[in-house]
């Protein structure tokens, strides 16, 4: 199967409660809205974003998001009462928790040099 383009998935209580949210994460308003209950973010050509308004499967999901700079992120993430930077393995990374309860983890490769 040739995968063309993958979207992340969480569903929330109450989209315009959970939309503020998700645009102080990615630094802007949804791209689309494509149908009733369900905002888009685009990140580049082959990947994306979807928040759906769906209670009975709200706060259930995980969210991982790789990305350069972690402190940088937590910095401009403030408002959203990131944690604290947690060493893995392989990666540094960040939990915050969006309003529904989903667990949202920004990770960033570990290079050798770190």
């Amino acid at each position: 199967m040739p995968i063309q383009k993958i979207f992340a998935h969480l569903s929330c209580a109450d989209l315009r409660k959970s939309t503020p949210w998700f645009e102080t994460m990615f630094g802007r308003k949804p791209d689309a809205t494509p149908m009733q209950h369900l905002a888009e973010w685009h990140h580049g050509r082959d990947a994306g974003f979807q928040l759906f308004e769906n209670p009975d499967h709200a706060g259930k999901a995980t969210l991982t998001l790789i990305v350069s700079r972690l402190d940088a992120e937590r910095e401009r993430l403030a408002a959203l009462a990131p944690g604290e930077i947690e060493h893995a393995d392989y990666v540094d990374l960040i939990r915050l928790r969006d309003p529904d309860g989903n667990l949202v983890v920004l990770a960033e490769p570990r290079t050798k040099s770190k």
